[in-house]
């Protein structure tokens, strides 16, 4: 640790100094009700703790859409979208006419506050569940010997010291490579978590699990407190190693499906093509990553490509009328309202409502791996999410709105170390 140092500045924000080692954990698909309910269940004593004497719970805004890419780097950089650039998990590159995953760090924008304090000599540790994320969550990091340490728990065997910053992880976790589809590969995270505030004592520590359980259970249910108890253990075991620990989470989950179990479902290409003509429109749905089995690429966000001729408040009002959709934005009132990057959004930007998603056409999704009734994500109604401190905030303004991205000023500049 720099002693020397008392702040760092990046993206137009100063952060103190850590005196202990911080721990800032983004709960993937976590709305506040499952910490609520698991609490109550019982099962998560440390987290009882932490609310009721210890700590401060407060609750947050995440970035909308409410996907991982945008919010995870919103977190990760203390900006939103409109400042990093990271507008999803996928966008349609307009000037080279591609379909792009937002995963290659040249989309970055802003350094992230790992780089930061990494400049300024902090030893920095990043674990996150799938490999998706790393390369843009360690953007910019120094690997190697005495470097930051970032890999994921899914290519956990995969890791080198050039690359990731360590080796043989396995050995250290004692733990298989995980299931992508599974609670092993956001236990790993933890596991490693623990082992490397044991061995080495980072600085900063960012660990990031996986939406697979939130996906499958309902708050309260015994598959959702069971894996709620699983991080609670741990987080208890970074506690009594002298971390300060912040939870927050990239999103909330709500259930997209009718009394029947059926997914509700707007095909919203087939809807412009109906308005316009067959191909006429393009739509993107943001929410669509390399891992659709538990969401078949089905959110309640999407924005649309319209051909220049198109009669955009007209194409507005229609869309509005459709049952399950909540709002309809252009691009400059959608992008204004949402904080995101206009070059990377369509001209239109939808949101469906609470139980409601919005796909491409039927053929374009495979349902088949949904197991359960669908829950998922991406609109406004997934936007509360918690925000959770290890220790006693102060100095805040009552009256401020806080987001997601705030979780490293709050635990930094407000938490009592």
């Amino acid at each position: 640790m720099n002693s020397q140092k008392t702040s760092v500045n990046v993206n137009g924000r100063d952060y103190q100094w850590p005196s202990r080692p911080v721990v800032v954990v983004c709960i993937d698909g976590s709305e506040p009700d499952y910490i609520e309910q698991a609490v109550a269940a019982g099962v998560m004593p440390w987290m009882q703790k932490v609310v009721s004497s210890q700590g401060s719970d407060l609750r947050a805004d995440c970035v909308v859409p409410s996907f991982t890419n945008p919010n995870n780097i919103s977190i990760v950089t203390g900006v939103p979208p409109v400042v990093h650039g990271i507008c999803g998990n996928f966008y349609y590159d307009k000037a080279n006419d591609r379909e792009v995953m937002m995963n290659e760090p040249e989309l970055l924008r802003t350094p992230t506050i790992f780089k930061a304090f990494q400049d300024a000599g902090a030893k920095i540790a990043i674990i996150t569940a799938k490999d998706k994320l790393r390369r843009l969550l360690g953007n910019e990091l120094s690997f190697g010997d005495d470097g930051a340490i970032c890999f994921s728990s899914e290519k956990s065997d995969q890791v080198s010291v050039e690359e990731n910053g360590i080796d043989n992880v396995l050995d250290m976790v004692g733990m298989e490579v995980p299931s992508v589809y599974s609670a092993e590969l956001s236990e790993f995270i933890f596991a490693a978590g623990v082992k490397l505030m044991e061995t080495q004592r980072p600085d900063l520590m960012y660990l990031s699990t996986t939406d697979y359980i939130q996906h499958k259970f309902a708050p309260g249910s015994d598959g959702a407190n069971s894996f709620y108890a699983m991080m609670d253990s741990y987080w208890a075991q970074l506690d009594a190693l002298g971390a300060v620990i912040a939870l927050t989470a990239d999103h909330g989950m709500n259930a997209k499906h009718n009394a029947a179990g059926e997914p509700n479902i707007i095909y919203l290409q087939d809807e412009m093509d109906r308005l316009l003509a067959p191909g006429a429109a393009r739509v993107i749905l943001p929410i669509t990553d390399p891992y659709v089995v538990h969401h078949g690429a089905l959110g309640s966000y999407a924005t649309v490509y319209l051909p220049d001729d198109a009669d955009v408040d007209q194409l507005k009002m229609q869309l509005a009328d459709l049952d399950g959709i909540d709002a309809v934005y252009g691009n400059r009132e959608g992008c204004e309202r949402f904080e995101l990057a206009p070059d990377r959004m369509g001209d239109l930007i939808l949101v469906s409502g609470k139980h409601v998603v919005i796909g491409t056409t039927a053929a374009r999704h495979d349902l088949s791996g949904l197991d359960v009734p669908l829950r998922s994500h991406g609109g406004v109604t997934e936007q509360v999410v918690p925000l959770i401190i290890s220790q006693p905030v102060s100095g805040l303004d009552q009256g401020r709105q806080l987001h997601n991205y705030d979780a490293f000023n709050v635990v930094l500049n407000y938490a009592r170390h």
